[in-house]
């Protein structure tokens, strides 16, 4: 990575360097080191060597469309694009990449003050007036500067108007204008805006070269940071450049007090963010697997008093989860960049000590607790009653085995060893093993060990199961034949002689997706549906197949429906017959025949015929 320059260096209202005159106003470290030219951007090398390429070329559009979370450059990007448009010095008079040093419009190109660079704010600007502004200005030629630039920054807040009025003049704006879009939105941009511009996504800046990046300002600074508090600044930036040098900003002036000395330390960033520490969090984890609720009380109310958010402690508790579960998959090599060692040594062996079925459902329980804790009146009493949560569940027998002690299939142990399976039960055993007091339940799960079994499935749903969803497969009146195609849904519809609903499945829905695996249907209503079409089907489906099913409705139609498409077809097959020649001599023969479909007997599901 290049050296980067600070404001300072082309700027001479910049200030705020360890030389500075005293008078001379504070500059914010995220506006010192702004980058200046291509090679101070970091993490953007694909961007870069794309109009490098271009500008050598010659083919410079006249439309650009940067793209990106915040502080990851969009804006600064603008600048110095417009700065190398009109880049000049006594020895360079074309537009060029490489600008070693400032040239007769830099400084006021970079400082937003160009006559001929105009920069709006589509957010305070959204209307058809302030882009009738720019369509009459873009037919004078430019001042001083070679090109006329108009950098629009959040193009996305345009009105429809707005953008309605810009798109000729975009299409083909005058040879001396070039127009640069910036948006953290860009799916809010209409197809036709992005039809006429390049469009450049700017990436985040991974955690070691961002850490890597803060170190050099540190050092540029006179300051001093520890590694590890580097790395924290980093991950909490989220590969935001900008949120990145705010934080370190803060953490500098907390740690020198305003007086100088003092170092930039892990600890400090942590109670600066209200972060959690990663090995106490992994402490904290493993307490609540192993199922001591006290003791993951008492550390999750140690972190609180230590300055950490209870809603932070969670989403660090998830995050130990995600890399114990990415490290158990891929290998601790392989991870991820950012982790410490021992982060990467304790992910490791928490993940030999749990199947990959219960961290997903760790994860997901920690991120319902997430939403309850940011809805909560107390934060932290909705924390505690997740780690409750967790902690009951984390000791519950797997769903294999409850199916064992249920008569189901035989459970399979980790070592591979199918687990001994229950004797047959005759009706009088299952009568009394049901009339049996509630307080033998907990033995008899606690006979085996939950540790030799694989977890299938999450037991913790909180949503309480429909009877219809746990009777046995072999009730009477359930139907075991498997369900793959949404035809057949509908077939068996038919079989239990709900001719309404079947009827409304053939002709008033469109099929978005269908799931057999997972019991998953999306529906779109068609004009004249019932409105709880999609609960009377869930409804029937539990209870004919014995098994839960989601049906959600869709806001966009899929495919067509089934009642139509058989038509279609039917409409298909007659019209094909009808060009037969024995069937056109028919025909010919007899003016007023016709040609109708003939309903099939189904054939029984033993007949192995292959006629109908």
């Amino acid at each position: 990575m290049a050296k980067k320059k600070s404001e300072s260096d082309v700027s001479v209202t910049a200030g705020g360097g360890a030389g500075d005159a005293p008078a001379k106003p504070y500059v914010v470290l995220a506006r010192k080191y702004r980058p200046q030219t291509f090679d101070d951007l970091i993490g953007q090398e694909t961007m870069v060597q794309t109009l490098r390429n271009a500008f050598a070329s010659g083919r410079i559009a006249h439309g650009f469309m940067l793209t990106g979370v915040r502080g990851v450059g969009k804006t600064t990007t603008a600048r110095i694009l417009a700065r190398a448009l009109n880049y000049e010095t006594d020895t360079i008079n074309q537009p060029t990449i490489d600008m070693p040093a400032p040239g007769r419009h830099c400084i006021e190109i970079m400082e937003s003050r160009h006559p001929d660079v105009i920069e709006m704010d589509a957010a305070s600007n959204t209307g058809v007036d302030n882009i009738r502004e720019i369509i009459e200005s873009a037919r004078y030629r430019p001042l001083s500067a070679r090109t006329k630039v108009f950098i629009i920054d959040e193009v996305h807040m345009l009105s429809k108007g707005a953008f309605n009025a810009l798109l000729k003049t975009l299409e083909e704006p005058p040879g001396h204008v070039k127009f640069i879009f910036a948006t953290t939105e860009v799916r809010k941009v209409p197809v036709t805006v992005l039809s006429r511009c390049q469009r450049f996504d700017l990436r985040r800046v991974d955690v070691p070269r961002l850490a890597e990046h803060l170190k050099s300002i540190v050092a540029n600074e006179g300051a001093s940071a520890d590694d590890d508090a580097l790395v924290l600044i980093a991950r909490a930036a989220e590969g935001s450049v900008r949120d990145a040098l705010s934080i370190l900003d803060q953490a500098i002036s907390t740690s020198f007090g305003g007086a100088g000395g003092g170092t930039v330390t892990a600890a400090s960033v942590r109670a600066l963010l209200g972060l959690a520490d990663r090995g106490r969090i992994f402490d904290l984890l493993e307490l609540l697997v192993t199922g001591e609720i006290a003791k993951a009380l008492a550390a999750l109310d140690a972190l609180h008093h230590d300055g950490a958010d209870a809603t932070q402690i969670l989403a660090d508790l998830a995050e130990a989860v995600h890399v114990t579960a990415r490290v158990k998959a891929v290998g601790p090599d392989a991870a991820g960049e950012g982790l410490a060692l021992d982060e990467k040594r304790r992910a490791s062996a928490l993940g030999d000590r749990l199947s990959m079925p219960l961290l997903a459902r760790l994860w997901q329980m920690l991120l319902k607790g997430l939403e309850e804790a940011g809805k909560a009146p107390n934060p932290l009493a909705a924390a505690e009653m997740v780690l409750i949560r967790i902690a009951h569940t984390a000791d519950l027998p797997p769903p294999d085995e409850v199916i064992r002690m249920l008569g189901g299939a035989p459970a399979t142990r980790r070592d591979g060893v199918p687990a001994q399976r229950a004797p047959e039960r005759t009706g009088a055993d299952v009568t009394a093993e049901a009339t049996a007091s509630d307080n033998e339940a907990p033995a008899r799960f606690q006979s085996e060990n939950p540790a030799d079994f694989d977890f299938t499935a999450d037991p913790s749903d909180d949503e309480a199961a429909d009877e219809d969803d746990v009777r046995p497969a072999a009730a009477a009146g359930v139907s075991l034949r498997p369900l793959t195609t949404f035809a057949e849904v509908v077939a068996l519809v038919g079989d239990r002689r709900d001719a309404k609903l079947k009827i409304a499945l053939e002709e008033q829905v469109s099929l978005v997706r269908y799931d057999g695996a997972a019991g998953a249907i999306d529906l779109f209503l068609l004009p004249g549906a019932a409105p709880d079409l999609a609960n009377d089907l869930r409804e029937k489906l539990n209870k004919w197949t014995g098994r839960r099913w989601i049906v959600a409705l869709s806001k966009t139609p899929g495919e067509r429906p089934i009642g139509e498409v058989r038509r279609e077809r039917a409409a298909q097959e007659i019209a094909a017959l009808k060009r037969h020649p024995a069937v056109a001599a028919v025909l010919e023969a007899f003016p007023d025949a016709e040609v109708t479909p003939v309903p099939l007997k189904p054939r029984e599901r033993d007949d192995d015929s292959a006629t109908g």
